[in-house]
């Protein structure tokens, strides 16, 4: 059995903290390969390292004095060494790291910075070998992310060592210059690593107990979601249910390596478990439901548009030459809407205007703001009728009027559109019919 490790940065932002993650480690001897991010926030007003270098690089790069930031970075560090009772010095580092600021080595570098230096502290914790993720996780003179190349020598680094960390978030070109991934991207360097090593399981430590089936902001006591397929989570993901970075589902779901959310404060609970398939029955007929507000409908409508040759990709094509992605597009015999973000359109929806009435020449266009879209997501969906019927039905009760209700191919979600001010209550609604009280 072998099992990669991902700590997220609240389970490694103190020496308390550490210890937790020492104790689940060495708990389980298949916990072989660990994948740490930078130190998160020791409490509500604290500042992210990672934050803390973005913002002593920029000083360092408008070439006023960054010193001070460098020392509370080195301070935040020095103090998990101390509290850890460590024989370990990173004043070699930290002059390195001044020097490579000082000749602006780049926003990434920095930043990466972060996860490089808890990656050795937790190496000398734990008595594991330390990879620096420069010399493993590759990506092209482009920048862009080399999967194959990354998974071969990664794959041939680690084939003789028992145990090893390795900081998540970064890689480098070939010239060794460093690439990080977006935000959260420890979780990708877990799942790259995992798929390298062909593990058994993928383990994703955080700060909840995996996924809930709502918004515990909106929804009181969720129900907790204990296994979830990749598509599932997708779904999810994309409509704003945020544990997990949603790239990081990929280089594992090659392999059919499970994913396992846990709690580094409550390592007893299972968490959630994603999987590319399962025979196992949800308890309910929904898996989860999520939500995101700000959308606009632009609803274009023309006489016998059905029977016009290429209307759709006339329309589509305005949008696109305008850099505007869109979210989802039901349409009728003589209408057609699409939904995109408000933030994307609003400052061009004159120019999209005009341009739609050039592609298509439309009877009429209208639009309407402050959406909001809601995915309701089930594997259990499929072999049960009567899903938007219940949806409408408790919807229509609660008095909350539908704009717009689509669904997928696949038969594992339904999407709903409501007016922002509705779309709490709607969740609430649609969680109250699906989810039994607890």
């Amino acid at each position: 059995m072998v099992k990669v490790v991902k700590f997220g940065g609240s389970s490694l932002a103190s020496a308390d903290q550490f210890k937790k993650v020492g104790n689940i480690i060495h708990s389980d001897e298949s916990r072989r390969y660990v994948v740490p991010s930078a130190p998160g926030k020791r409490f509500d007003q604290d500042t992210k390292v990672t934050d803390m270098l973005y913002k002593c690089y920029a000083e360092a790069s408008e070439g006023r004095s960054y010193d001070k930031q460098l020392k509370a970075i080195k301070e935040r560090y020095n103090e998990i060494i101390k509290g850890l009772g460590l024989k370990l010095s990173l004043e070699e580092e930290f002059a390195d790291i001044k020097k490579q600021f000082g000749v602006k080595a780049g926003q990434d570098y920095a930043a990466s910075r972060g996860e490089y230096l808890n990656g050795i502290i937790m190496a000398s914790y734990l008595g594991f070998e330390f990879i620096d993720a420069a010399s493993v996780i590759c990506f092209d003179k482009n920048g862009e992310f080399d999967p194959e190349k990354t998974n071969k020598v990664l794959g041939d680094r680690l084939a003789d060592t028992k145990n090893a960390v390795i900081p998540g978030f970064y890689g480098a070109k070939p010239n060794g210059e460093v690439v990080t991934f977006s935000r959260g991207g420890s979780d990708v360097t877990g799942s790259i690593v995992a798929r390298a090593l062909k593990a058994d399981v993928y383990e994703n430590w955080t700060d909840v107990s995996g996924f809930l089936a709502a918004d515990p902001r909106i929804v009181e006591n969720p129900k907790p979601i204990t296994i979830i397929t990749y598509k599932e989570l997708r779904e999810l993901s994309y409509m704003g249910a945020s544990v997990l970075h949603e790239s990081a589902i990929f280089p594992v779901r090659k392999e059919g390596i499970p994913i396992n959310i846990r709690n580094t404060n409550a390592p007893e609970d299972k968490g959630t478990m994603i999987v590319e398939t399962t025979c196992n029955k949800p308890d309910c007929i929904i898996t989860g439901i999520a939500g995101k507000k700000g959308f606009v409908s632009i609803s274009i409508d023309k006489d016998m548009m059905n029977s016009e040759i290429g209307f759709g990709r006339k329309v589509l094509q305005v949008f696109e030459d305008n850099g505007i992605s869109f979210e989802h597009m039901p349409s009728g015999i003589d209408t057609m809407t699409v939904f995109v973000h408000q933030d994307e359109f609003v400052e061009k929806e004159q120019k999209v205007l005009a341009q739609l009435h050039r592609a298509v020449h439309p009877d009429s266009v209208e639009l309407e703001a402050d959406l909001a879209l809601i995915a309701v997501v089930g594997r259990g969906m499929k072999n049960n009728s009567g899903i938007a019927g219940n949806i409408f039905s408790a919807l229509a009760k609660a008095k909350i009027n539908i704009k717009m209700i689509d669904q997928g191919s696949s038969e594992l979600n339904i999407i709903i559109g409501v007016r922002n001010r509705y779309f709490e209550d709607a969740i609430k609604t649609i969680y109250g019919v699906f989810v039994p009280e607890q």
